[in-house]
């Protein structure tokens, strides 16, 4: 059976080669291991930094990991699932197969049950923007009704599942938008947003904006999806880099006790900045969402939070944007466009 992969980039070659490549099963199925027939893989870029530094970066890196389908076969020891259940999980980093194999091999302690009425589809999309929010809201803000947020570029797909989980625990949540398209859609969005502030176009001032709406007293928490540092980082576009809040900003926005989550990995924060978040007494936490699956200490909460995604997602609280499935032959050219444009959300139907 045939998979997607990615082989890294040869010195000299700006981008890395995604390929499609034979794979085999082996004939015997691990004690806790369940055989899954894949009916639907969402696409996330690959970080190959993270691989690197986690020893996994190897010539042919497995692409597609959040995966929904049925069970085929259970090995002996397995407890959770039986032949015919529909289940939905993400392949650790550490996986041989592709998601877009036809059938693979995955511990049971990576999977959890999915609801009938849902579809492989809108469940593959959601579960790592879900996850995503999950961990920037719960694990380390610690969010509780009564909360402001500020979340920026709440139009992505992490933005919004952000959005949709602090409205349903009775957050106070303020967003900024993109483009005039994005602050059309998030003003229209139920529940409703306390305030859109527009970020394009120079229209509006981040910090005066939230501080208005707050009465001088900023907000709880901040979760950011990017921050412009001092010196502008090459290699994103310039407009992009424009739209991102400045460090200085977000920390100014923060209230008293507040919290940072950030998903910027080379982060630098300068003494003034420090000394602005002591003075508050606010912390900043980094947002990996890999570390679930890249160590079991944590397993039942990590379980927990999917089988809490799949639930919202059935019963409405978490609506994802619908976007087009592809089908397996666009998949090359789809992972390509994903890596180049992290933001984009693609899910292949197999």
């Amino acid at each position: 059976m045939k998979g997607l992969y990615c082989r890294a980039a040869a010195v000299g070659d700006a981008e890395p080669k995604f390929v499609i490549q034979e794979t085999m099963l082996p004939d015997v199925l691990g004690s806790h291991q369940v055989r899954v027939q894949v009916k639907a893989c969402g696409l996330s870029p690959l970080d190959f930094k993270l691989l690197s530094d986690v020893g996994m970066q190897t010539d042919l890196i497995p692409v597609g990991r959040e995966v929904a389908g049925i069970v085929l076969q259970v090995g002996a020891k397995v407890s959770f699932f039986q032949p015919e259940d529909e289940v939905v999980g993400i392949l650790p980093l550490d996986s041989s197969y592709s998601g877009l194999c036809d059938v693979i091999d995955v511990d049971e302690h990576y999977l959890v049950q999915k609801p009938e009425k849902l579809s492989p589809v809108c469940v593959a999309g959601v579960l790592r923007d879900g996850l995503c929010a999950y961990t920037a809201l719960h694990t380390h803000a610690r969010m509780a009704a009564g909360h402001t947020l500020l979340v920026l570029d709440g139009a992505s797909p992490f933005g919004l599942m952000c959005i949709q989980l602090a409205c349903y625990h009775g957050g106070k949540v303020l967003t900024t938008s993109h483009s005039s398209q994005q602050h059309t859609f998030l003003e229209q969005l139920r529940p409703s947003v306390a305030r859109v502030i527009p970020v394009y176009n120079n229209s509006s001032d981040l910090l005066s904006a939230v501080l208005e709406e707050t009465g001088g007293l900023g907000v709880d928490i901040v979760v950011d999806s990017g921050v412009h540092l001092q010196e502008e980082d090459e290699k994103e576009s310039e407009e992009e880099v424009k739209l991102l809040p400045h460090k200085h900003d977000i920390v100014s926005v923060l209230g008293v006790g507040g919290h940072w989550v950030t998903s910027h990995q080379d982060l630098q924060l300068d003494p003034p900045d420090c000394r602005l978040l002591f003075l508050k007494s606010a912390s900043v936490s980094f947002l990996n969402p890999e570390v679930w699956t890249a160590s079991s200490a944590q397993q039942g909460r990590y379980l927990h939070i999917l089988k809490d995604i799949v639930e919202k997602t059935s019963t409405g609280v978490l609506r994802p944007q619908p976007e087009e499935a592809v089908p397996l032959y666009e998949a090359t050219v789809a992972m390509e466009t994903v890596q180049r444009h992290p933001r984009k959300k693609v899910v292949v139907q197999l």
